[in-house]
């Protein structure tokens, strides 16, 4: 019923910038919470950027002052632009997005397939 597509990912040199973009479409009554999250080769997932329920922004240490989530309500899309990219950087991103299909309906955690992003020169 709910699907997210991400978009952006690719090879950049370090210093770069990519902005990844995460659009959730079917039945959708409302979108509550979104995330980004990463996983390395050999690593556990860990979030990267957050929007709260209440509308508030989180980012893991090891990206502020460098990613900033943003999102598009009237288009169902999360962002995540990410500057001063660095070869630690390099995993698979995936998003999340906390959705209610109808109208009084609970909310349910939906995830996208992820996309590659590569930090090397």
């Amino acid at each position: 019923q709910v699907q997210l597509v991400e978009s952006g990912g690719g090879l950049v040199q370090p210093g770069g910038s990519l902005r990844l973009s995460c659009v959730a479409s079917g039945s959708i009554f409302r979108i509550d919470a979104m995330g980004w999250y990463r996983q390395a080769p050999g690593k556990q997932r860990e979030v990267v950027a957050t929007f709260t329920s209440a509308g508030s922004t989180n980012y893991a240490d090891s990206v502020k002052g460098r990613f900033t989530i943003s999102r598009d309500n009237a288009k169902n899309t999360v962002y995540l632009q990410m500057n001063s990219l660095k070869p630690e950087d390099t995993a698979v991103y995936t998003c999340n997005q906390v959705i209610a299909t109808r109208r009084g309906g609970p909310f349910s955690m939906y995830w996208g397939q992820g996309t590659q992003v590569t930090v090397s020169s």
